[in-house]
């Protein structure tokens, strides 16, 4: 089959493809809203998913943020899963607690919306193995894959990565946990609820009449409030944040984005309660307004370490932490650049190491190319075998390579 012709024949799956990533990114919008709430459809919503529970609409309690709505929730038993000793629960599934029976209900809901999007016969000719991260929706249909393994890709994977992966763990990440509390995530439950309608309306899959009709509540929900906490007779609900910053999460090919603010929090909500993100890696406060080389080294944290050396530059921390050169060398990796190797004495981070100085292979997505430090031990000397190190390699291996990324 011809280009020409393999164009004209998957002409319809583009289209869809096209119009599924239009979906998609509207879904993206809903999971990163800021604006306040729309109470009276999310109370309407919760209240039908009551009804269909056998319970009762409950009273709402709104709350300004999640962390607010978990002082709410944290010492009420009805909020809990197994809140009865497993001795003590009545054996009917109507008397579970409705937090755990909300959570079957969900997750039946799921499965059987997922077997509804059938895979249809794959061709001779299409790339039957994963393909690599990355990979384009069009790159994708140009492969030969049916429209609905493109859309676990370009849509499922990509809202995931979006929004439950950045947004919802990282907010999850500052609130904390309770044990036993069970919660449910109106907007950022996003990735999934924007799935399966995703599919619904490109003509991938046909539900059910009520697998649809409960799809529809969980979308309500999902273009309509924050996270909730249900319980029999309450419900508490948290308002959307105020303030959502981010940036494209490279190779961010199908839409996948992360957080980032260099000043201020990336999540902000109405009571103050804050994430401070730099590209995608949670940090505290202190990382994005006041980085200090001592407040640098008391941190166990990798990640949220590196962030605030990047913060202040690694120049500048080089210099203020007083770090001794050991050797320099071009990058046979990356032409034009050079590796700079650093003792760093014990008490610093931890153990004694060394710190090697390097510049990314490849561009950033705003055309930069970022210089950043790796950590290697401490018996390396030359900063080739360090370099060869972090790839698993010897420094003669590495001084061959033809280039890195």
């Amino acid at each position: 089959m011809s280009a020409r012709e393999f164009a004209y024949e998957y002409a319809d799956e583009y289209e869809r493809v096209r119009e599924a990533c239009a979906l998609r990114d509207e879904w993206l919008a809903y999971g990163l809203s800021a604006r306040p709430a729309e109470r009276a459809d999310a109370e309407d919503a919760v209240g039908e998913i009551y009804r269909l529970l056998g319970e009762a609409p409950p009273r709402f309690e709104w709350v300004a943020s999640p962390a607010a709505a978990l002082d709410a929730v944290r010492d009420e038993p009805g909020f809990r899963a197994g809140s009865l000793r497993h001795a003590d629960r009545p054996q009917s599934a109507r008397a579970s607690p409705l937090p755990e029976r909300l959570a079957r209900m969900e997750s039946a809901l799921r499965h059987r919306l997922g077997e509804a999007v059938t895979e249809p016969w794959t061709p001779p000719w299409s790339h039957r193995g994963p393909l690599p991260p990355g990979t384009a929706a069009e790159e994708a249909v140009a492969a030969g894959l049916p429209v609905q393994r493109v859309l676990r890709t370009a849509v499922r994977d990509a809202l995931k990565a979006s929004v439950a992966d950045a947004v919802r763990a990282a907010v999850r990440h500052r609130v904390g946990s309770v044990s036993g509390l069970m919660t449910w995530y109106g907007q950022h439950d996003a990735h999934w609820v924007g799935y399966y309608d995703v599919c619904a309306r490109v003509g991938a899959a046909r539900y059910r009449s009520r697998d649809a009709a409960e799809l529809r509540l969980w979308a309500r929900l999902a273009r309509a409030t924050g996270w909730w906490w249900a319980a029999p007779g309450r419900c508490v609900m948290a308002e959307r944040p105020t303030v959502v910053r981010t940036e494209p999460a490279p190779p961010a090919v199908n839409g996948e984005i992360r957080l980032h603010r260099d000043d201020g929090p990336a999540v902000r909500f109405a009571d103050g309660s804050t994430v401070h993100a730099l590209h995608g890696t949670v940090v505290p406060q202190w990382v994005v307004t006041g980085p200090t080389v001592e407040r640098i080294h008391a941190e166990p944290n990798i990640e949220v370490r590196r962030s605030a050396i990047e913060r202040i530059g690694w120049g500048a921390y080089v210099e203020q932490a007083g770090l001794e050169l050991v050797g320099t060398a071009d990058d046979p990796g990356n032409p034009g650049f050079r590796l700079s190797l650093y003792d760093v004495p014990a008490g610093v981070w931890g153990r004694p190491g060394r710190l090697l100085l390097t510049v990314n292979g490849s561009v950033e997505p705003d055309g930069l190319r970022r210089r950043y430090g790796l950590g290697v031990p401490a018996h390396l000397d030359d900063p080739l075998d360090a370099a060869g190190w972090t790839y698993g390699v010897s420094g003669q291996q590495y001084a061959q390579l033809v280039r890195r990324t």
